[in-house]
Parts: structure tokens; C-alpha cells; sequence
């Protein structure tokens, strides 16, 4: 009875997963993404030429807001990350690929994250198309405060920001392999070429700022300090403070634009 009934439900998700409904949501979502990204990118650049702005996903989402227009784009948004959410869901449910039951239950734990990260955003878009607005650095820094108050809540802090770290790190590697193009159906010719430099420039750029953001949260819990963690503005910000600072973040921020539009050429060519 168990079997059959795992059965239907592999067959149920693989009908959805199969839908063409499920599938534009998915290429929305990731059209989203990419302008989510795009948008991070080029307050990033303000910021590396002296100006202020929130560099991140809220500030992102909060100047799409306060464009003619910006509400409908937003509720856009809104369905296509929450339409990629499900995808996630979907793809984690099907894995099937993998030599071990602990691969497999790699793989689906990696699709799960990713759905909720991209519900999360689509959590934020969805509070911003409503007329109301957040900042996810102050949402980081009360996180930390809740897990640092808890017992082991240093040890905890530390995980995550290691993870985070390690999730940095595996974006550079995708980046630097060039990893990345089994997510897309690589057009021929100069378009893929251009593509394919979008993403090594994009991944890489990407992970160099979860990097630096892992790395605050584990100084965060080092220092019992809630507001040393911040966010991705913290992150970006953190590295003006470097040698040379100003033009590294004005490369960064080349780089999220980078993979902004890498998303859109996902959401164009993509392999579902």
C-alpha cells in the first residue's frame, strides 16, 4: 500500500513537474531572480561611488516599488518565486539520480534549500507588492541575537556562518568550472559565448559576497555580537572597509549584474 501510494505521488509531482503552468513560473522565477540581482548590483555600484541605498534584496525589491509600475512588477515577481519555490519542491521530491541513498538525499536536501530560499523571496516581493517594506539586515542581526540567546547558540551561529562560507565557496567553484552551464540549454555561437562568460563572471561575483557574509556571521558568534552578522549590504559594505575596497565592490557589483542577466538567459534557455 505504502509503495503504491509512492507511486502516485512520484507520478502526481512528475505530471505538475511536467506542466507547462509550473514551467513558466519557473522561467519567471528565474527572470525574477535575475532582476532581484541586477537591481543589488547597481545600488552596489551607488555605494561604491559614495552613495547610500540598502544593497541587498530588500533594497532591491523597495526600489522596484517606488518605480511607475514597480506594484504589478513586483506581484510578477511575487508568482515566479513562489512558482521556482515550487519547482524546488518538485525537483527534491523526484531526485532519483545518485549512487547512494546519501547522495540522493544530498541532492534533495540542496533542491529543498533552495526552495526555500527562493520562497523567502518571494515572501519579501509579496510584502513589498502589499504596500509594506523590511530590511533584511535587521532581520539578519535579530536571527542572530535569537540564536546566540539560545543554549549552544554560538556553537549554532558558527554552523550556519561556515555554511554560508561553504555555499560561497561553491558558487566560486561553479563559476571558475563553468559547472553552471548544466543548468542551462547553452545557445550556439556568440550568444552562448557571451552566456557563458556572464555566468563565470556572475557565479563567482556571488560567491565571493556570501563569502564574506558567512564569514561576518561566524564573527558575529565569536564576539556574541548580533550586529557584527547583518546581511548581503553588510557583506557588500564590509568590503569598501578592504585594501583597494572601492574598486572590489565596483567589480562585485559588476559581477551581480552579471549574474542578474544570467538569471534572465536561465529564464530564456532554460533546462527544466
Amino acid at each position: 500500500m505504502n509503495t503504491q501510494a509512492g507511486n502516485q505521488a512520484k507520478q502526481t509531482a512528475n505530471e505538475a513537474q511536467d506542466s507547462t503552468a509550473v514551467r513558466t513560473l519557473a522561467r519567471f522565477g528565474y527572470a525574477a531572480n535575475g532582476l532581484v540581482h541586477i537591481l543589488i548590483g547597481v545600488i552596489a555600484l551607488g555605494v561604491a561611488g559614495g552613495g547610500g541605498g540598502e544593497a541587498d534584496q530588500t533594497g532591491a525589491l523597495g526600489t522596484l516599488a517606488a518605480q511607475p509600475g514597480g506594484v504589478v512588477v513586483l506581484w510578477v515577481c511575487t508568482i515566479g518565486l513562489f512558482g521556482l519555490a515550487l519547482w524546488g519542491i518538485l525537483e527534491a521530491f523526484l531526485v532519483s539520480g545518485g549512487d547512494s541513498t546519501a547522495e540522493k538525499w544530498g541532492s534533495r536536501l540542496k533542491e529543498a534549500a533552495k526552495a526555500v530560499v527562493y520562497a523567502a523571496l518571494g515572501a519579501t516581493a509579496l510584502r513589498f507588492a502589499m504596500g509594506g517594506s523590511s530590511s533584511s539586515s535587521q532581520t539578519s542581526e535579530s536571527a542572530s541575537a535569537q540564536v546566540l540567546s539560545a543554549p549552544g547558540g554560538v556553537v549554532l551561529l558558527v554552523i550556519a556562518g561556515l555554511a554560508v562560507l561553504a555555499v560561497g565557496g561553491v558558487f566560486v567553484y561553479r563559476g571558475a568550472s563553468r559547472k553552471f552551464l548544466t543548468n542551462i540549454a547553452e545557445p550556439a555561437g556568440t550568444a552562448g559565448r557571451v552566456v557563458t562568460w556572464l555566468g563565470i563572471v556572475g557565479y563567482i561575483a556571488k560567491g565571493i559576497v556570501l563569502a564574506v557574509l558567512g564569514v561576518l556571521i561566524v564573527v558575529a558568534a565569536v564576539q556574541h555580537d548580533p550586529e557584527q552578522a547583518g546581511g548581503l549590504d553588510e557583506a557588500l559594505k564590509t568590503v569598501v572597509e578592504l585594501p583597494f575596497g572601492v574598486a572590489l565592490l565596483g567589480l562585485v557589483a559588476v559581477g551581480l549584474i552579471a549574474y542578474g542577466v544570467f538569471c534572465f538567459a536561465r529564464a530564456r534557455w532554460p533546462r527544466l
